[in-house]
């Protein structure tokens, strides 16, 4: 051996050393921590845009929020005006839908998927209660000891539980039955990469809602949304008058493509009146700025359908939303899992 390869040998070992020690990243379904971004750049677009993708949305070609109540026409067309009001300045991409016990029905990109973030674990309540009727008993305690905290305080580990104890098959065939029809639950343990519409999320809560629901422990889930621990019931609620009861769950996760998903669905009773609401949104450069959104098109809603004339719950100071995500999905994409979605924008 030469003077000179008797010199390059030991850097050579070196290298390889520094090769083999590397740290290898890995993803765990049962504990999958999202990184923080930073803010991205925004780009303004209608609430809804479609992008020709086949993956859009069913909005009207002006991008406007339809809304229809055989009996109250001038109140559609007032909600109407003041939904896109409410929208008019504001960058991302919006979903909504508004139904109420009277008939009417409001809808923005209806059929528009999202990431479900939290808001899945609505789903998964729902299908919980329905298993243990199916089977004629109650929630085991169990069962009960993780409901609670997945919706109360939204704990991902006890919604991580409840989603492998349920299992994918029973799962869609609860979507099924509570006639979904573009929800489809995200792989393995990764609940939060449920893709989901705000259609579906509205069909969803009228199980829990509707007087002819097949769920008949209903009322034990939306005593549960009604219990959900106030630093988490921001979104939905923006404007609610005196006298109404919110049950509301909400989702908040940034990723790679697409900013921050912020969600927010509700079901609102009291004074003889009964109304949902359902906003789902991504490409949001931060939490606050989502959920401000969320909260203008809220309190339109409530100022126009909230019985009486009491003053309605005000706005989420911007200063009080943690900007933390919710912790439902990875960061990143998942390799072999998460394929990125046909009109995902960096």
């Amino acid at each position: 051996m030469g003077p000179r390869a008797r010199h390059c040998r030991p850097l050579l070992a070196a290298a390889l050393t520094s090769v083999l020690l590397a740290p290898v990243t890995a993803v765990s379904a049962a504990a999958a921590t999202p990184r923080i971004p930073a803010p991205a750049p925004t780009r303004r677009i209608l609430a809804g845009t479609f992008d020709g993708s086949g993956h859009g949305s069913d909005r009207p070609a002006d991008g406007h929020v339809t809304c229809h109540a055989p009996h109250q026409p001038a109140l559609a067309a007032r909600l109407s005006h003041e939904i896109h009001a409410a929208l008019s300045s504001r960058t991302g991409t919006v979903s909504v839908v508004v139904h109420d016990d009277l008939g009417l029905t409001c809808t923005l990109a209806g059929r528009r998927q999202y990431d479900s973030a939290s808001v899945a674990k609505v789903l998964i309540m729902e299908a919980l209660l329905r298993r243990a009727e199916g089977l004629g008993r109650r929630l085991t305690r169990w069962e009960a000891r993780n409901a609670r905290p997945m919706i109360v305080h939204s704990d991902n580990i006890t919604a991580w539980r409840l989603w492998t104890s349920l299992g994918h098959s029973y799962l869609n065939g609860f979507l099924a039955r509570a006639r979904t029809r573009a929800t489809v639950l995200g792989h393995g343990g990764y609940w939060g990469l449920t893709r989901t519409t705000a259609a579906d999320q509205m069909r969803l809560l009228e199980v829990l809602t509707s007087s002819h629901s097949f769920l008949r422990t209903r009322a034990y889930g939306l005593a549960l949304l009604a219990e959900v621990r106030p630093d988490q019931r921001w979104g939905v609620p923006a404007g609610m008058p005196r006298g109404m009861k919110a049950h509301v769950k909400n989702g908040w996760l940034p990723r790679s493509t697409h900013g921050w998903r912020v969600h927010s669905v509700g079901a609102f009773t009291g004074k003889g009146r009964a109304y949902r609401i359902v906003v789902l949104s991504h490409d949001n450069p931060t939490k606050a700025y989502g959920v401000r959104t969320i909260e203008r098109i809220a309190r339109a809603v409530h100022r126009n359908l909230g019985p009486g004339r009491g003053r309605g719950r005000g706005l989420t100071p911007e200063t009080a939303v943690n900007e933390e995500p919710d912790g439902s999905a990875p960061y990143g994409p998942v390799p072999g899992r998460d394929e990125p979605e046909p009109d995902a924008t960096p």
